[in-house]
């Protein structure tokens, strides 16, 4: 199985943790590459999305193998038989933690911002990677969850090697994986696009997550004690030629207009940054349509991703299949995403 994108990997792995849903779950994402994954299974689940910041710590001779790991609120977990037999001293282990904490603070202080950590105490959580390669640092969030007080811990991602259960051991409560095909050599691999994601990315993330779990405007319709505003909010199939596409159509009541945010390769209608952008503007009346160009199969070939022609007929077509659809308001302004 090859995932299209950390997207669609978060959405196939959610469908395999639907059972949650009532829970009290927290999604704990390990920045950074399983944030946009864990915001998939979030939004499946209903649940709050928070990141689990944590470092592992290696044998000073040996950074691969863990002894331990640092946290966030200065939460240590410590493998004693790792340290004995790898014959640490007290002063090596407290260099290395004083590290590793340092970048676990310096990460966190960047994410926490806006908003402190989630609480975890007596709750589900759910921590999510885009994939296994050797589990150490899955391991180790598992643990961090656990000593944050973690009722139970559920470690899922969409891609692990066969046999990925005896690496995480006794340290996950339970254990989810869409897929585990053999000849693994790198989670990349059994990605379409698998591009770094920066810590700016992960931010977005989080700050959309909390924005759908209390939008802004049903706040402000709940102060007041009205209802929450009608507004249209989607996921559409436009259709371009014989082709749908996919996309997500957001109008509130009396949009001013429509911004349509084209997205080519290299970037999807899920991308972060432009759905909290697309969320400023839904805030301040705009709609907008998030829609992909190319079909996930048209993607693999690489001559269309430089077919101006063709990505031209499909915002043309789009357009129209905008102007047409019932959402109360014909002004359509284009921002273009053309990656």
């Amino acid at each position: 199985m090859v995932f299209a994108d950390r997207d669609d990997a978060g959405r196939r792995l959610a469908a395999r943790l639907g059972y949650l849903r009532g829970e009290p779950v927290v999604v704990l994402g390990l920045p950074r590459g399983g944030v946009p994954v864990a915001f998939q299974v979030a939004q499946a689940l209903g649940a709050p999305l928070d990141v689990i910041v944590v470092r592992k710590l290696g044998v000073p001779f040996q950074p691969e193998l863990g002894m331990g790991a640092v946290g966030e609120d200065g939460v240590r977990v410590i493998n004693p038989e790792v340290v004995h037999a790898s014959g640490v001293s007290e002063d090596e282990l407290a260099a290395v933690q004083a590290r590793e904490q340092a970048a676990v603070q310096a990460r966190a202080a960047r994410y926490r911002v806006r908003r402190p950590r989630e609480p975890l105490d007596g709750r589900v959580a759910v921590v999510v990677d885009d994939g296994i390669a050797t589990g150490s640092t899955a391991r180790a969030a598992c643990q961090i969850a656990r000593a944050h007080g973690a009722a139970r811990v559920v470690l899922a991602v969409p891609v692990a090697p066969p046999g990925w259960q005896a690496r995480i051991g006794a340290e996950a409560d339970e254990l989810v994986c869409v897929d585990t095909p053999r000849g693994f050599f790198a989670i990349g691999e059994f990605y379409a696009r698998f591009p770094q994601v920066s810590d700016d990315e992960v931010i977005a993330c989080l700050e959309r997550a909390a924005t759908l779990q209390d939008p802004p405007q049903a706040s402000t319709a709940r102060a007041a004690g009205g209802a929450d505003p009608p507004a249209r909010s989607e996921e559409v199939e436009p259709r371009a030629g014989v082709v749908r596409l996919a996309g997500y159509l957001a109008v509130p009541q009396n949009a001013r207009g429509i911004v349509v945010f084209v997205h080519g390769s290299g970037s999807s209608r899920h991308s972060p940054r432009n759905r909290y952008v697309a969320d400023v503007l839904n805030d301040a009346g705009l709609g907008t349509l998030l829609f992909d160009l190319l079909t996930p199969e048209e993607e693999l070939d690489r001559a269309n991703v430089f077919d101006i022609g063709l990505l031209a007929r499909r915002l043309a077509e789009v357009t129209g299949w905008l102007r047409a659809q019932p959402v109360g308001c014909q002004n359509v302004a284009r921002s273009c995403d053309l990656r």
